[in-house]
């Protein structure tokens, strides 16, 4: 039996938080635990969004905290040509079609949401269109995007915390953005399979991106891997950590005075790993682990503090 190799793939937007370094630990123990590989890749395709330096930032501050890596990282930006081919085979075999709404048409049953992780339900105006009347519209010169053919509910799966998640109901979702980029969902599957990834450790905010995923594994006839969705980080305000919190970035908790041993052994005694807080490292915490430990943690609250 071959050894697992997972993946840590954050995006280079802003500095790493808390909940980016709780997820990267999770995905780290889960392989080193099992004597597997770990990989780190940057999800950098939308180029608005991403900040000079935060790449080298990254790593800075996954080395600071006690994490390594075996391969990587290498950048998504670098992959364009497997995402087109991943497309063409896509389109090929009718699995997707052209979506001339704008973004608003599409939320219009509901507001568009503000992760990667799920998308407005989508009516499927579009999906109906002739071929006549899809040439017509391309003749036009109409923007358009790429939406992946649904049929029937979304695949059930066994996630490794949350264990069995059921088969929904899911609508046609994007795959090529109106500019030609990838969407989230082709290109992180296209990246996981080509890394030969076994298993995939990210937030629970992400669990509504897995039917979808394996949609795409399935119809461009390539393995899925295993998937875990582990605890969120909240902040006071009750909603998930993100870049808009103030104080809760690794570089604003080093200038606080935290150390990376305490940061950690903060990490495991919130997330259930050790009865204490006690200053640890994340190579204390690899013994022993598993991800089904986390089965019964809950989205944790960040109450900040200084070390």
């Amino acid at each position: 039996m071959s050894l697992p190799r997972g993946r840590y793939a954050p995006s280079p937007t802003g500095d790493l938080h808390l909940g980016n370094a709780s997820t990267a630990l999770l995905a780290w123990l889960s392989v080193r635990a099992a004597g597997g590989a770990f990989v780190l890749r940057v999800e950098d395709l939308d180029a608005l969004r991403a900040r000079p330096g935060a790449v080298a930032r990254c790593l800075e501050d996954l080395s600071w905290l006690g994490l390594d890596w075996d391969e990587g990282p290498s950048l998504q930006s670098a992959r364009k040509p497997a995402y087109d081919a991943a497309f063409a085979h896509l389109r090929e075999r009718e699995h997707v079609y052209p979506c001339f709404c704008s973004r608003k048409d599409a939320a219009a049953a509901a507001s568009a949401p503000q992760e990667p992780g799920d998308e407005a339900p989508y009516g499927g105006r579009c999906r109906a269109l002739t071929p006549e009347e899809v040439a017509a519209r391309i003749a036009e010169g109409r923007r358009h995007a790429w939406r992946f053919r649904v049929e029937g509910d979304a695949p059930g799966f066994r996630d490794a915390v949350r264990g069995a998640v059921p088969p929904r109901p899911l609508s046609d979702f994007v795959v090529r953005r109106s500019d030609g980029v990838p969407a989230y969902q082709l290109a992180v599957v296209v990246d996981d399979a080509a890394m030969k990834m076994t298993e995939v450790v990210r937030g629970n905010d992400l669990l509504g991106s897995t039917p979808r995923q394996l949609l795409l594994y399935r119809a461009l006839g390539l393995p899925a891997p295993g998937f875990a969705h582990v605890p969120l980080w909240l902040g006071p305000d009750g909603a998930r950590l993100s870049k808009r919190h103030a104080g809760i970035t690794l570089r604003e908790l080093r200038e606080e005075g935290w150390t990376a041993p305490a940061l950690v052994g903060v990490l495991a005694a919130r997330l259930g790993l050790r009865p204490g807080t006690a200053p640890c490292r994340p190579e204390d915490l690899a013994e022993g682990f598993s991800l089904a430990s986390l089965a019964h943690v809950p989205d944790i609250a960040w109450e900040g503090g200084t070390r």
